[in-house]
């Protein structure tokens, strides 16, 4: 759980759609280009749960850019009340998920070493500077106006 209403995972598997299910998603926020799994989307549908999709290839070199924009609009979508509950995730739930949620936590005012820590904690191993510098870069003036006033 990364805050009210808003969760993180790698990408859900069949058997995790009756834990979903429980969570009374209204929306999933999917990072990744690839094409929704067709059993993915049926369960969406039964469920009357609405995919967000912002196309964030995946990279293994350094230095190529996580798409400003792309962030921008997933957390436009995140912090609307609307789209809550809300699921965000990528392939492993590391480093798309891990830029985003540290996005979202800089506009929550939090510290950037806590915003690394936690990044850090879901990446371990696989963390990646260039990640962290896009996070640290990361203008959030533009969308402050869209924190719910709770924080």
């Amino acid at each position: 759980m990364v805050d009210d209403g808003i969760f993180r995972s790698g990408f859900p598997e069949t058997a995790n759609f009756r834990f979903l299910r429980s969570l009374n998603l209204r929306s999933i926020v999917y990072l990744c280009p690839e094409p929704y799994p067709e059993t993915n989307t049926e369960f969406l549908e039964k469920n009357g749960i609405k995919l967000h999709q912002f196309g964030i290839e995946g990279r293994k070199e350094p230095f190529v850019n996580i798409p400003d924009d792309k962030i921008r609009e997933a957390l436009k979508v995140v912090l609307d009340p609307r789209n809550q509950p809300l699921l965000i995730h990528c392939k492993r739930g590391k480093h798309r998920t891990g830029c985003l949620v540290g996005c979202l936590r800089k506009l929550q005012k939090w510290c950037l070493s806590s915003v690394f820590d936690e990044y850090l904690r879901f990446a371990a191993a696989k963390a990646r500077i260039t990640d962290q510098r896009f996070m640290e870069l990361f203008d959030v003036s533009s969308l402050n106006h869209l924190t719910p006033s709770h924080h």
